[in-house]
């Protein structure tokens, strides 16, 4: 029994740690960079942290509150369709509170925890930031402005926040909600889940047997064209003359308007119109006269 109790009691010990899951805590880490942005070579950030400055139009500072906010794919577990979440969506606070946050990242990638609208003349940018590459803790405080606000807090990494990682804080009463709040107001693009495998196949078939009959209408009907036609042996020495001839018209017209390129071209016309005439006109006279002389010799 002793034995027993023993082995019990070691694989216990030898167990727990790995049980356990340690978040290494950048908050003692971190290097003050100036106005409010601290941050390690461990991929720990803070930007924005405000810890004495009170924004305009606070006398005082309300209250001092402390929150833990974790985020990670498991708390997404609940919203169907999402991959990463916040545990918490939304928050309420008095206006002027001195809120002070602890973040805990239980993922093994990068999730911020970041918070926009913030005056700038306080805030750069107008947000706060916390950023931890997980598994990691890190904590900041910022001073919250007076009002009945309500603000956006997200994750900015790529399609974090589209993904599920998003909630609001609301400053006093808020103006209003946010959209697509997970668990707090509807999505602006629902999540369709109603169609079925048939629904869509069908979908594809119509789709498939519409196409040939579009493409048969919008297809033009091109008649066939001999090779041996005279249309196509014109083509070809057109299309020969012309690359011989482009450099030549290309340096004659250069500089030319529209009108005076045309009348060039009908005054090169004309003139290999004349020139044509005069070759032919003089073949035929030197075959009259040739046949003129044949009957005599």
């Amino acid at each position: 029994m002793v034995k027993l109790l023993s082995a019990g009691a070691l694989m216990f010990l030898f167990s727990a740690p790995l049980l356990a899951v340690e978040y290494e805590d950048h908050s003692g880490m971190l290097m003050d960079h100036g106005d409010g942005h601290l941050m390690d070579m461990a991929g720990g950030m803070v930007m924005g942290q405000n810890t004495s400055t009170l924004p305009g139009g606070c006398e005082k500072i309300a209250e001092t509150k402390e929150i833990t906010v974790h985020a990670g794919h498991k708390y997404a577990e609940k919203f169907p369709g999402r991959m990463y979440a916040f545990d918490t969506q939304e928050f309420n606070f008095k206006p002027c509170t001195k809120l002070t946050v602890h973040f805990i990242n239980e993922d093994n990638i990068r999730h911020q925890w970041m918070m926009h609208g913030l005056p700038k003349y306080l805030y750069p940018k107008g947000m706060f930031h916390l950023e931890a590459s997980g598994p990691a803790k890190i904590s900041g405080t910022l001073i919250l402005p007076p009002g009945d606000k309500t603000y956006l807090v997200h994750c900015d990494i790529a399609q974090h926040m589209e993904k599920g990682m998003k909630a609001q804080l609301k400053v006093g009463k808020g103006d209003g909600d946010l959209s697509s709040i997970p668990g707090v107001t509807a999505y602006v693009i629902p999540d369709d889940y109603k169609g079925s495998f048939s629904t869509v196949m069908a979908d594809v078939s119509a789709a498939a047997e519409a196409a040939p009959i579009a493409v048969a209408v919008k297809a033009p009907v091109v008649a066939p064209v001999k090779e041996d036609s005279m249309i196509s042996g014109v083509t070809v020495i057109g299309l020969a003359m012309g690359l011989l001839l482009a450099p030549f018209l290309a340096k004659k017209f250069k500089g030319m308007s529209a009108s005076e390129v045309i009348a060039t071209i009908f005054d090169m016309l004309r003139t290999g119109i004349d020139a044509v005439i005069k070759l032919v006109s003089g073949l035929i006279k030197r075959f009259t006269n040739k046949n003129k002389i044949l009957p005599g010799s």
